[in-house]
């Protein structure tokens, strides 16, 4: 089990300790690692958002990140592609996902915690422009 300084969530240079009255309900650790995703809601009937973010933190089963994003609601489905990159030649990531946790941040932003529930594949990059005429 991870020790309570690898449970704190950072904003910056600032942390905010969790409270000891808090059980911890994660089933793996997280690592601080800044990724960049593109997150967009699975719900058709949603308002639709893009949010490009970078990861504050990450585990197996979840992500959490700030976002100004006004959109994210508990239980809402998200497609999460991760990590992303506009290269052609990138292969993303796509996963379905939950909003499990949202925090309000200090610094004005949302701190929003995301469960992936399962992968959806691989995304590709594709360019519809036609490849150069090859000389003869």
């Amino acid at each position: 089990m991870a020790t309570q300084d690898i449970m704190t969530k950072t904003t910056g240079n600032a942390a905010i300790p969790r409270t000891p009255s808090q059980a911890e309900r994660r089933g793996s650790r997280r690592c601080k690692i800044n990724q960049l995703m593109r997150i967009r809601p699975s719900d058709p009937e949603k308002e639709h958002f893009e949010d490009l973010r970078g990861t504050t933190s990450v585990s197996r089963s979840g992500v959490f990140f700030q976002s100004s994003e006004k959109g994210y609601e508990i239980g809402m489905r998200l497609f999460v592609t991760m990590p992303y990159s506009r290269d052609p030649s990138a292969i993303n990531r796509e996963y379905l996902a939950e909003v499990v946790r949202l925090d309000d941040l200090p610094n004005g932003l949302h701190g929003v915690g995301i469960k992936l529930l399962m992968e959806m594949g691989m995304q590709h990059s594709y360019s519809f422009t036609p490849p150069p005429q090859q000389r003869k």
